[in-house]
């Protein structure tokens, strides 16, 4: 077992260990809510929040059926061994180069055996589609263009709707305020505007950064960039990392809004 304990994160922690506890931070709200991975959503929590690595998460993070095989593509494309590296984590969540290394056959066999069999022919042939438009094995290009229609929600109820498609996609905000369990941050929403996909002006929302004391942001200031997943807040962003994350998501807007 690897804990970080009281250190600050990243102290003393090997990068598979700290690509592990990366991934724990953008799994467990939708894990919390149901919508993906095992239902022990609160022994992911203490994991990640008292920085604790060992067999027993990398079990949960492997039973995460919609993200866990992008993270073994992306391992696979880049020659590396462990689909837990720090680096192969944060190109599905946030956006970095080793995406550009994923080849469009490799993403589309993959897709084929992931998604073909849950999806209408016709669907699948969209989806496949996207690969001739660049399409990347990134968190949100999943949101965009995957989502309910690849059958990966339990909620059978789940549609696609935009207040969904804007809580599961990996989004960033401003912060203004500090509370104990909730931070007030700035935050520009995914809107339709002429029919098409489009981050909409920004707006104030709280989200969430503690629960019973557990959580990912310890040390936050207003001013600080957040990133965001199901009204949670994961990480902390320096300006390098969500300009990633701004421009990934532009990318895949785009990539939608060619069939919408």
């Amino acid at each position: 077992m690897i804990s970080a304990g009281s250190r600050p994160a990243g102290a003393g922690v090997g990068v598979n260990a700290r690509g592990a506890l990366l991934f724990g931070r953008y799994a467990f709200p939708p894990n919390q809510l149901g919508y993906c991975g095992p239902e022990d959503n609160q022994a992911l929590l203490e994991y990640v929040s008292t920085r604790t690595v060992d067999k027993g998460l990398l079990e949960l993070e492997r039973r995460f059926e919609g993200a866990y095989p992008y993270l073994c593509l992306i391992a696979q494309a880049n020659q590396i061994a462990d689909p837990f590296d720090e680096r192969v984590v944060e190109a599905y969540w946030i956006g970095n180069g080793l995406l550009e290394r994923v080849d469009a056959a490799s993403f589309y066999d993959s897709l084929s055996k992931r998604f073909r069999p849950r999806m209408k022919a016709a669907d699948f042939q969209w989806l496949a589609g996207k690969l001739e438009l660049s399409a990347r094995p990134h968190h949100n290009f999943h949101v965009f263009d995957i989502y309910t229609r690849g059958g990966l929600m339990r909620d059978e109820r789940a549609t696609i709707a935009l207040k969904p498609m804007d809580s599961c996609r990996i989004s960033w905000g401003r912060v203004l305020d500090v509370g104990n369990s909730e931070l007030r941050v700035e935050r520009q929403p995914i809107v339709l505007q002429g029919g098409k996909l489009t981050l909409g002006q920004s707006e104030i929302r709280s989200v969430k950064r503690q629960l019973n004391g557990l959580g990912f942001v310890e040390q936050v200031e207003p001013g600080a960039t957040v990133s965001i997943h199901w009204d949670w807040a994961c990480e902390v962003l320096n300006e390098r990392r969500s300009g990633r994350l701004s421009a990934a998501t532009l990318k895949y807007l785009t990539i939608a809004n060619q069939t919408i």
